[in-house]
């Protein structure tokens, strides 16, 4: 079955870096859009960065310039390296994979940017 596995998040201070891993099984990776979104506490799940089967990405106006989404086709893995990072990226990240006209979500990961 299909499944996205989130690692990477945790706590770092304000202007600090992370970098979240999305490890995908159980459908042909190269041909899935791949997205990554947060969701904060009492807030809508928002879409963060999504990069396309050719490559192409965009990103949300609050992290343009600080995001950068890849995907890796060989491992079947996506990422989200993620500076200069502020309070208000604090967030549960989750990584999205379409396939075959389906959603399909991991179980996030928490990030905390706090000093």
């Amino acid at each position: 079955q299909v499944q996205l596995v989130e690692s990477g998040g945790g706590l770092v201070q304000p202007g600090g870096s992370l970098r979240l891993s999305c490890a995908a099984s159980g459908f042909t990776f190269r041909f899935a859009p791949m997205a990554w979104y947060r969701q904060a506490p009492g807030k809508q799940r928002e879409l963060v960065a999504a990069i396309t089967i050719g490559g192409s990405t965009n990103y949300a106006d609050s992290v343009k310039g600080r995001f950068t989404i890849s995907r890796d086709n060989a491992k079947s893995t996506a990422y989200l390296q993620m500076n200069s990072l502020k309070p208000e990226d604090t967030s549960v990240y989750y990584c999205n994979a379409k396939s075959f006209n389906t959603d399909y979500w991991g179980q996030g990961t928490q990030v905390t940017v706090s000093s």
